[in-house]
C-alpha cells in the first residue's frame, strides 16, 4: 500500500517542480505587451460591435 510522503519528502518534490519549470521555462521576450491576447480580442470584438445593425426584416437602423 502507497503511503504519504513526509513533510520534508512533500517539500522536496515541490523543490524539484520548481526548479524543473525554472530551467525549462522560455526566455522572457524582452518586450511585454501592455495588453493580453485575450484582453485585446475583447476589445477588438467591442470595437466592432459598435458598427450600425439593420434589422434583419428591413427595419430601422441603430446603433449598437
Amino acid at each position: 500500500m502507497a503511503r504519504s510522503p513526509s513533510e520534508d519528502e512533500a517539500a522536496a518534490i515541490a523543490a524539484a517542480i520548481e526548479r524543473f519549470r525554472a530551467e525549462t521555462a522560455s526566455a522572457p521576450s524582452g518586450e511585454e505587451d501592455a495588453i493580453g491576447p485575450w484582453q485585446r480580442a475583447a476589445l477588438l470584438e467591442g470595437v466592432s460591435a459598435k458598427g450600425t445593425v439593420e434589422e434583419s426584416q428591413g427595419g430601422e437602423r441603430w446603433l449598437s
